[in-house]
């Protein structure tokens, strides 16, 4: 097969285990940097250009869009859609869980377990906010926040109040969630692909660190999975349409909540913990299932 990962760095860990994995299982494989792509939307013929050339067709790709270039990756994702080739995340999905608003509220229609959610536009409903949540302390999200940037945790309802006030004073959209204090700083990272869950890992964070990102210090071993944490993250990956993705739990008194819901996943992490050669697995999924013009629209919302 020849597949194309869109990606912006060919140095990342996840981008060169990807190709390596990939020419291992004799397939062709090109990393394209996805803003060096611009396209021709001519009717019945779309096509994507690349340094002067239209580019091949392929059978595959593989997005590797970070969120800082979510509308243009995605747009060059759909175009190779438009001209036949499979998606293993369509266009459509990325967008849908790149809005963290959006994505709980989908989570949120179909019953899966999340912590309590509060989003607000005016200050002088911010105290209802906070109480609404389940009181201080609170976890203060920036909605376009990654790798635990602009995540806050205030510890009591006066501070929670400022922070709030000061992100809407700079017309940042944020929200308010419950803290789930037993989950003790870690969250689960579970990596699923083709609806099944292929390798979890337990992320802590530092001491003194409620954020449990490893950009952030934190750690992973690996962990083992309950039945209902495990038809969580895949229900979440259904839900959003996504065929890979990292779908991020926490352990709470009341079942797992999903966090996050990610669909261009890291994997030095994860198969570091576990051992696992996720890289390959993912090839092993677009075997089976890459077929020109089969990328169709899945979840809803």
């Amino acid at each position: 097969m020849k597949i194309a990962i869109l990606s912006r760095n060919k140095n990342l860990y996840s981008t060169r285990r990807l190709k390596e994995a990939g020419e291992a299982m004799g397939h062709e494989v090109d990393i394209i940097d996805t803003l060096r792509c611009y396209m021709d939307i001519t009717s019945s013929r779309p096509t994507v250009r690349y340094h002067g050339k239209e580019l091949p067709e392929y059978d595959a790709i593989i997005p590797r869009i970070g969120a800082s270039v979510t509308f243009y990756g995605t747009a060059v994702a759909r175009q190779f859609e438009m001209m036949g080739t499979f998606n293993i995340n369509e266009s459509v999905a990325i967008s849908r869980s790149r809005d963290k608003l959006r994505s709980l509220q989908l989570l949120s229609r179909k019953g899966i377990g999340l912590p309590r959610t509060g989003f607000a536009s005016k200050s002088d409903n911010v105290k209802d906010l906070i109480k609404n949540v389940g009181g201080a302390p609170v976890v203060i999200k920036l909605l376009e926040g990654t790798q635990g940037i602009g995540v806050v945790l205030a510890d009591t309802a006066k501070s929670a109040e400022a922070i709030i006030e000061a992100f809407m004073g700079l017309k940042a959209n944020i929200l308010v969630q419950e803290f789930v204090k037993e989950a003790g700083g870690a969250d689960i990272r579970c990596l699923v692909i083709g609806g099944k869950v292929v390798a979890a890992m337990k992320r802590q964070g530092a001491e003194g660190e409620f954020r449990s990102n490893l950009h952030r210090g934190g750690s992973a071993e690996v962990v083992k999975l309950s039945k209902e944490e495990r038809e969580t993250a895949v229900n979440a990956a259904k839900i959003m349409g996504l065929n890979l993705c990292g779908v991020d739990l926490l352990r709470s008194q009341n079942g797992p909540m999903v966090m996050e819901v990610n669909s261009s996943p890291g994997l030095e992490g994860i198969e570091k913990a576990t051992g696992k050669d996720v890289a390959k697995m993912v090839f092993e999924f677009l075997e089976k299932n890459a077929k020109p013009h089969s990328t169709k629209t899945r979840g809803t919302g």
